[in-house]
């Protein structure tokens, strides 16, 4: 009896995979890059639009905007940097995105409120983003288009 005990319990043991999970570097990339997402919107919200797009953008970056053509690189900087952001409130909010397999380039979509003394707009956006050889993250596009109706915070 005593040796079935001992059988048995060798071979639960054996059974049991003692290793540990292996990192997933494209899960951690993930992480990041909405993390990033969340940082720079928070930096829009604390110290203005205009600032959080500057330092959040690379340098060959695409905007899409309404009523314009798309705006790439040094003319995306110059429309940025002609925003007059102290007439208006913009945040967002990150509701997901996804990575590439080898975790450099990604996308994350949410929801956006701008908010003037005259009227509020929503809408949705999209941001794609590239990491870069420092680690951080910068986007490369990002679109917007006008017409969400649910509040932030609830469009899931």
């Amino acid at each position: 009896m005593k040796s079935l005990i001992i059988a048995n319990i060798c071979f639960l043991l054996a059974s049991c995979d003692l290793s540990f999970p292996k990192k997933d570097e494209r899960l951690d990339a993930l992480n990041d890059m909405q993390q990033t997402d969340a940082d720079f919107a928070d930096m829009a919200r604390e110290q203005g639009y205009q600032k959080a797009f500057l330092a959040f953008t690379e340098d060959e970056a695409v905007l899409l905007r309404d009523n314009f053509l798309p705006i790439i690189g040094a003319d995306a900087v110059q429309y940025i940097t002609n925003i007059n952001d102290s007439s208006f409130r913009m945040t967002w909010e990150p509701h997901g995105g996804d990575v590439s397999g080898a975790g450099d380039m990604g996308f994350t979509f949410g929801v956006y409120d701008m908010q003037t003394d005259a009227e509020r707009q929503s809408g949705t956006y999209v941001t794609i983003w590239r990491k870069q050889k420092d680690g951080t993250w910068k986007y490369i596009l990002n679109a917007d288009t006008q017409g969400a109706t649910a509040p932030l915070g609830q469009a899931d």
